[in-house]
């Protein structure tokens, strides 16, 4: 009996098949595939967030149907296949956990965190043709948001940071300033536009040096805005009438009755993976 990877390969490879498979399936490409790849990891942690593990199970299978799905194109095109991408991380792990698999040592999460970005530092040096920058390999298809917090941790990494978050909040607070001198002369929408930018990087680099990851940060309050919108919608159509009927000040009143302590769940990631 096939295991279920094996049997997973042979519904893909059927799928794909030019003779009797899905014509939608036949018709995609990579780049056609990206979207939805992109898609299922989202969904998958929007289910670890929820908690839901029933749903993270399903949601994990999406995602490795993306895997296979790259892997089947691959192989029709004969660039690799499903084993070698297997075999390929399976290498790469081994390799940069040599505490596990050889005879390094490393005294806690914290310095095997230095210890792996030291070894992808190292692999991307000897990458034949590769971009030598410290900042290479970052894709800039990551949330931008994210992708600010992993370049601020490369440059970090070779002293290229604020020792402390003193300098940090004057850095927000100039940038904050900035806007302001914008708004007083008139500015364009482009200029607005890159003293916004500087001030979200600025705000990133905040949430970095206090130990929060700022991606989750912003989901949580996310949610934390839609839950106490929808109370005051709730509130309104309690008495028979809607937000576009109340003032801003009668929605305030209402927020802020919505509005309950949280502890904080953000915390920093020890390291990018």
């Amino acid at each position: 009996m096939a295991s279920g990877i094996e049997h997973l390969l042979w519904v893909m490879a059927r799928l794909r098949d030019p003779d009797g498979g899905c014509p939608w399936d036949l018709e995609q490409d990579f780049s056609s595939i990206a979207p939805y790849t992109i898609e299922e990891a989202y969904e998958v942690a929007d289910a670890i967030a929820r908690q839901d593990f029933d749903d993270l199970e399903g949601e994990l299978g999406d995602l490795l149907l993306q895997v296979v799905y790259h892997a089947q194109m691959a192989k029709e095109a004969g660039r690799f296949d499903f084993e070698r991408i297997a075999a390929r991380i399976a290498g790469k792990m081994i390799h940069r956990h040599p505490h596990v698999f050889g005879e390094a040592e490393v005294e806690s999460a914290a310095a095997q965190s230095i210890a792996w970005e030291d070894a992808k530092a190292a692999e991307r040096a000897h990458k034949e043709g590769g971009d030598p920058s410290i900042l290479a390999d970052l894709p800039l298809a990551l949330p931008a948001l994210m992708r600010a917090a992993k370049l601020q941790r490369r440059a970090a990494r070779v002293g290229f940071d604020w020792p402390e978050v003193g300098p940090v909040l004057a850095k927000l607070e100039e940038e904050i300033a900035e806007v302001r001198a914008e708004l007083a002369a008139g500015g364009s929408p482009a200029r607005f536009a890159d003293e916004v930018g500087d001030l979200l990087f600025a705000a990133v680099n905040l949430a970095r040096h206090l130990g929060v990851d700022g991606e989750c940060a912003l989901r949580d309050a996310n949610r934390k805005f839609e839950r106490r919108f929808r109370a005051i919608e709730r509130a309104l159509r309690g008495a028979g009438r809607r937000p576009e009927d109340a003032s801003l000040d009668e929605m305030e009143e209402l927020w802020q009755a919505a509005k309950a302590a949280e502890e904080p769940k953000c915390r920093d990631p020890a390291a990018e993976q």
